[in-house]
């Protein structure tokens, strides 16, 4: 059972008690009332009411002494001398004497008595009325929530099942495009049909090696987004410094900046306090998202990292801005945000796989589109100390 549906049971059953003991005060007000005049009328002059207790208490035993008339004159004496021992101890009504007096043997005992007992079962039934309101309600209130909850879950099925076929399908292109690649030019170089001079044969071999890597990668994009879906991932955490480990990954990537004429600047503090993390995972998450600018970005443009006191990062780059409507489902598997980012590969999943890892550190990430000191677009990072 989720947190939500357990609350709203909770809610519901707390306000179905209101109502039933603002309805049970209510009727016991106006019963305490009327049952002195109608004891009067009906000549029931042996019970009285305790002002303490509950109104439906007080109808059951008043329902229960009435009854017992219809028995035995010993029997319904016993039963209602037992009444009158326990309830005036600790119950509502008071009984003063023994039993309530029979009715005279005439024709019409018979119908006094009923008719005694018919009032009092009405009463008792309209004791009873907002309990029975009040279970109904909640049935119902069950009933429409459980039947909310069935149809949402249709519908995340149906995107889950969309978003899989989608998925496949991405698949499917992503790996059969270089295959078709790497079958096209193997052919020609087995073949021997068509005469190759040894730079195209270079060439051929080069496409052949870039389309291996490209599908190499896909696959182990791949299988690591599977793996963090899976319930045995887990985190490795240990005390970490961040901006030694953001550091280390620019200076790793720093060349393929500079050979592709991109530049990369840094604003990061000399020293944070060190914080809990997996640092290779962490890694990946940084590396992700500048292999992401390297890749989809052109010479000249520039690339900032930054890290500020509340370990919130922030790299962005002055290259292609992303519609917002774009922006929305970047870090969903397989997109890629634009067409130009589809025309030059990628299989979308990286920054799918940083969002996963950040998650699980419980921290948040997100893409910034709004123009902001000359840059296009920003990755945010915010991490919890």
């Amino acid at each position: 059972m989720n947190k939500s549906l357990k609350w709203f049971l909770v809610e519901r059953f707390l306000i179905a008690l209101i109502f039933i003991a603002l309805s049970q005060e209510l009727i016991g007000i106006v019963y305490r009332k009327f049952l002195p005049g109608l004891f009067v009328v009906l000549h029931i002059n042996e019970v009285g009411i305790e002002s303490e207790g509950s109104i439906l208490l007080l109808m059951l035993q008043i329902v229960l002494y009435v009854c017992a008339g219809l028995l035995p004159d010993e029997i319904a004496r016993l039963i209602q001398y037992k009444l009158q021992q326990i309830m005036a101890g600790a119950w509502q009504l008071r009984i003063d004497t023994s039993a309530i007096p029979m009715a005279d043997s005439d024709k019409w005992a018979g119908f006094y008595q009923f008719g005694v007992i018919l009032i009092f079962l009405v009463l008792f039934a309209i004791t009873l009325l907002p309990y029975v309101l009040a279970i109904m309600w909640y049935y119902i209130q069950i009933s429409h929530k459980l039947e909310e909850l069935l149809q949402q879950e249709k519908e995340q099925k149906k995107v889950y099942d969309k978003a899989r076929n989608l998925m496949l399908s991405d698949i499917t292109h992503d790996i059969k495009t270089p295959i078709t690649t790497i079958c096209g030019y193997a052919k020609t170089l087995t073949d021997g049909v068509i005469p190759l001079s040894e730079e195209k044969r270079q060439e051929y071999l080069q496409a052949i090696y870039a389309k291996s890597m490209r599908m190499s990668e896909l696959v182990t994009m791949l299988f690591e987004y599977i793996k963090m879906d899976s319930e045995g991932f887990t985190l490795h955490k240990e005390k970490t410094d961040v901006c030694e480990l953001l550091r280390e990954v620019i200076a790793m990537m720093y060349t393929d900046f500079e050979e592709k004429g991109m530049e990369l600047e840094i604003e990061i503090p000399d020293k944070l306090d060190s914080i809990e993390l997996d640092k290779s995972q962490m890694t990946r998450v940084i590396t992700n998202i500048l292999n992401n600018a390297l890749k989809y970005n052109d010479a000249g443009t520039k690339v900032s990292v930054t890290l500020d006191e509340e370990y919130r990062i922030c790299i962005a780059d002055t290259g292609r801005n992303i519609e917002p409507e774009l922006a929305e489902h970047i870090f969903e598997p397989f997109s890629r945000g634009d067409k130009a980012r589809s025309t030059r590969g990628g299989s979308g999943l990286g920054l799918s796989i940083a969002r996963k890892i950040v998650e699980m550190h419980g921290g948040k990430i997100w893409l910034r589109t709004s123009p902001k000191n000359g840059y296009t677009k920003a990755f945010i990072i915010e991490l919890q100390p």
